[in-house]
């Protein structure tokens, strides 16, 4: 009876132990004033599954250093907004923005929200801040760069009539991307052949994680439901030849590439409003460029900050 006992407790113990180890804070990076501990990098892994559960798949280090860059950028961008914003003062803001997200995650309501994160032992407020941090860097973004956006109204006009009247079927398209520049290590057909090779062994979803250097990266790539109206003319005639959950080859644009994945289609007999249409095309039009101008500014923003490993 003594040595069960004597066993229980030191079962107990090394449980005990075990659970202390697991929790306890290390620095593991330092970028200026502000740390990165293993817990917040455990947090990062649990909200990036959030937004795309696909992650899971990838081997441990992979997905390490997902998180560990998202953290690095999201310190770096809190960084620049702080410059300009009261992050503590746009509440209207993160309620666009959390509203949002809560309607592409097919949530009912905040309440849900919450209790996702909760069962995912995610804390709501550092969640909130996260989106808010992305929010305000968008806007720091379009107040520099706005005006460097150029656009041919006409010509999108002129691409949309010709859409309409060459078609008798209209579509809507459920879309992912890997938006992708060439570096100076690499040409930009190694760079192709890198991310073909990744799309085959771990998806295009988490390939896009690791890859893509567009805002929707996180989300896998996801850009959801798109009228093919509010499609470039360049990007549509590529979509229109693909099969459900085929991916288009490298697409050239301003300052990068793109590929385009096909994750379902319907047709819609919905009436078309030229000029809503044409305001959604500049929109997305504007936002891609955004984009491109958003990802060179982290870069140089990158280059000048302290990263100290640890």
């Amino acid at each position: 009876m003594k040595k069960i006992i004597i066993l229980i407790i030191l079962t107990n113990f090394f449980y005990l132990q075990k659970t202390l180890l697991a929790n306890v804070v290390e620095i593991k990076f330092k970028i200026q004033d502000e740390i990165i501990t293993n817990i917040d990098i455990e947090n990062e892994k649990k909200y990036l599954f959030f937004l795309n559960n696909k992650l899971q798949d990838l081997d441990k280090s992979k997905i390490n250093k997902i998180a560990i860059d998202s953290l690095i950028n999201e310190i770096i961008k809190k960084k620049e907004v702080e410059k300009i914003f009261d992050i503590k003062k746009n509440n209207k803001l993160l309620e666009v923005v959390e509203n949002n997200l809560i309607k592409k995650k097919n949530l009912k309501n905040k309440e849900e929200f919450k209790q996702i994160l909760n069962h995912i032992e995610l804390d709501y407020n550092n969640i909130k801040q996260k989106l808010l941090i992305e929010a305000l860097w968008n806007q720091t973004i379009y107040k520099k760069y706005v005006e460097n956006v150029v656009i041919n109204k006409e010509e999108l006009k002129s691409n949309i009539i010709e859409q309409f009247n060459n078609k008798n079927k209209k579509f809507t398209y459920n879309l992912s991307e890997i938006f992708f520049s060439q570096s100076a290590e690499k040409s930009i057909e190694e760079k192709i052949s890198e991310i073909n090779e990744s799309i085959d062994s771990i998806g295009f979803e988490n390939t896009a994680n690791i890859y893509s250097i567009s805002n929707t990266a996180k989300k896998g790539g996801l850009i959801g439901w798109v009228n093919e109206f509010q499609i470039s003319k360049k990007i549509g005639s590529e979509i229109k030849n693909l099969k459900i959950d085929q991916i288009s080859k490298p697409i050239k644009l301003q300052n990068g590439y793109i590929l385009i994945k096909l994750n379902n289609k319907k047709e819609t007999n919905q009436k078309i409003n030229i000029d809503e249409q044409l305001k959604r095309l500049i929109k997305n039009e504007t936002n891609r460029q955004l984009n491109n101008f958003s990802t060179i500014y982290y870069k140089k923003l990158k280059k000048n900050i302290d990263i100290n490993e640890y």
